[in-house]
């Protein structure tokens, strides 16, 4: 009964390792999905809501008017919009950056944030030691809990310097002697384990299904491929709309 356990809980580790890894890089490539194609979008509803205030314009239509009242209404300010879109714009407008990219000029890049395969490997190590599964007493979860919070934010930032002291402090740390547990409690371990690999498999099947999820199985070899594809793809767009409202001013 205890080498099942000591498996099952050596599997759920692997599989929480294996989710995190995942939330970690989708969350990092929403983050680059937004710094490089949030201006491009913010160009295209804007375009289009010009477009349509031109059509209404012309037409009088009330039905038009009020097409074009909503498409501007969407983009009006927010507050802590620059916030919300990382430096890229604020309420007054797109920062040179944005204005960069639009014009198909050289633009900073964005900050990559993607965790290292060595950052990864350390990763890795650290949960398979420090894992709060692991421990046994209350006092020690918490020690653990604690530790591991820690690891999981030097590996978001993708801090390999970091990851490695942590790899020292643990090294260092006092480690709890465990021993053997009663069947009742082995078996209900067992339970535990089982019911919080059901809320993993739910958490990585919501990642799987999310938008940024389905793009990023597209291309998880080259994913910074998949956003300049449809970066490409949105500035053909953008000409597109632009084209479309010069015409209609010309036409007015």
């Amino acid at each position: 009964m205890e080498r099942a356990v000591r498996a099952a809980e050596q599997a759920l580790i692997e599989y929480e390792i294996a989710v995190e890894t995942f939330r970690v890089e989708i969350e990092n490539f929403s983050r680059l999905h937004e710094q490089k194609l949030g201006p491009l979008y913010g160009r295209l509803e804007e375009l289009d809501a010009r477009i349509l205030e031109a059509r209404a314009a012309r037409s009088g239509d009330p039905q038009d008017r009020r097409r074009a009242e909503e498409a501007r209404a969407r983009l009006a300010p927010i507050p802590g919009v620059e916030e919300l879109l990382h430096g890229w714009m604020d309420d007054s407008g797109l920062f040179p950056e944005a204005v960069a990219m639009l014009t198909d000029q050289a633009v900073r890049p964005p900050q990559r944030v993607r965790p290292s395969d060595e950052a990864r490997k350390l990763y890795r190590e650290l949960a398979r030691k420090a894992h709060p599964d692991l421990a046994q007493e209350e006092k020690e979860r918490e020690r653990r809990e604690e530790f591991i919070t820690r690891v999981n934010a030097a590996y978001a930032r993708g801090d390999e310097t970091e990851l490695r002291e942590l790899a020292e402090e643990w090294a260092k740390g006092p480690e709890l002697k465990r021993g053997p547990s009663r069947a009742e409690e082995l078996y209900a371990r067992l339970e535990w384990l089982a019911q919080r690999k059901e809320l993993l498999a739910l958490l990585a099947k919501e990642l799987e299904e999310s938008a940024i999820g389905h793009m990023l199985q597209l291309a998880p070899d080259d994913p910074d491929g998949l956003l300049d594809e449809i970066g490409q793809q949105l500035l053909t767009q953008v000409t597109e709309r632009e084209r479309e409202l010069a015409a209609l001013l010309a036409e007015g």
